[in-house]
């Protein structure tokens, strides 16, 4: 739900992500136009959404989630948003990745169209781009914001 108690729009959604467009990516940061990294993104249009983030991130390097079997990523998704089947995945959801076999997802995107997701790449900035066979091939998990329209 909204601040307001109404259901969110997948519209507004999208709204708020498409204005991170253009934003560089630096890791670790979630700064609108300053930087970002994919989940500085999905944070940024969480407090855009909801004014406060849930829970603040520990920091972690570059290469994390190369090693190890905690998915962190994935559990802290599961704690604050909600898990949808992958095939359910709609505008204005966030779509998880893992990049390599026997790795920790460890990429986020917020789906903009039926063939297009909205991102931070690193050594790039946030884009919309295709949902292209490859990315798809890595997704592993999908998840709606809380209170998002069915």
């Amino acid at each position: 739900m909204a601040i307001d108690g109404s259901p969110i729009a997948r519209a507004r959604v999208l709204e708020i992500a498409r204005v991170w467009l253009g934003t560089p990516y630096h890791h670790q940061a979630a700064v609108r136009g300053a930087g970002c990294d994919c989940l500085g993104l999905v944070r940024g249009v969480w407090r855009d959404l909801y004014e406060a983030e849930p829970e603040t991130p520990p920091p972690y390097s570059p290469d994390w989630g190369e090693y190890g079997e905690v998915e962190y990523l994935l559990d802290a998704a599961k704690r604050h948003m909600e898990p949808i089947a992958i095939a359910a995945a709609r505008e204005g959801d966030v779509l998880a990745f893992r990049m390599r076999d026997r790795c920790m997802a460890k990429h986020l995107a917020i789906k903009s169209g039926d063939w297009t997701m909205i991102h931070a790449q690193s050594d790039d900035r946030v884009r919309e781009v295709a949902l292209s066979p490859y990315w798809r091939r890595h997704i592993v998990a999908a998840f709606a914001f809380p209170g998002v329209e069915p």
